[in-house]
């Protein structure tokens, strides 16, 4: 089978034991927008915020993540398949950098798994695309802290990353954002926070 991706540059690749290679990849806003609207668009993915976006509009506003220097998106392809959208954030850029002490050291996170398909739900999967994801942040990025803030309502999200060692924090208010390129609701999010660790080499 060939790899669709072998071409691209990875920030990040890491041999997860007994899963498979994960690479991290810049996220392409126009080339990579078809399977991101797949995701985006079901109903299971309903607080990503995207429900209802054409493809276009989802380029469009990938494209516009493109131009700051603060939010970044990847793609994370396992053995040639995509398998997660994967964002970062500088959280003192963001809105929930106004509802608790950021930190130096700190950046935020998002993870979108792409749909189990046709063989089910895959065990295993959400620890080790983490793992790539983690790594990427605490060894090329160099950070020492991550927060999520998935919605409250979000309960599957909230007991995946506490599975996965993050510490729950407040619940918080994250405001409105309504700007000419950007409109975010407000939001009820649980923030949870996961430490670099020690073991990590620096």
């Amino acid at each position: 089978m060939t790899d669709p991706y072998a071409d691209r540059t990875a920030v990040h690749e890491e041999v997860v034991d007994g899963f498979g290679t994960v690479r991290v990849l810049p996220l392409d806003a126009k080339g990579d927008a078809e399977v991101v609207h797949g995701w985006v668009s079901q109903e299971r993915a309903a607080f990503w915020g995207m429900n209802g976006l054409t493809v276009e509009e989802v380029a469009g506003i990938y494209a516009h993540m493109d131009t700051l220097a603060t939010h970044h998106a990847y793609l994370l392809v396992k053995d040639g398949e995509p398998t997660a959208l994967f964002q970062t954030y500088e959280p003192e850029a963001d809105r929930v950098g106004e509802c608790y002490d950021v930190l130096p050291g700190d950046i935020g996170l998002h993870l979108l798994l792409a749909p189990a398909g046709s063989g089910g739900s895959r065990g295993g999967w959400t620890a080790s695309l983490l793992q790539a994801a983690a790594s990427y942040v605490w060894l090329v990025l160099g950070r020492q802290r991550v927060v999520v803030d998935p919605d409250v309502r979000n309960g599957k999200a909230i007991e995946r990353f506490l599975k996965q060692g993050f510490v729950a924090g407040p619940k918080v208010v994250l405001p409105e954002v309504n700007l000419p390129d950007v409109h975010l609701p407000e939001k009820h999010a649980q923030l949870a926070f996961l430490l670099r660790p020690v073991a990590c080499p620096a």
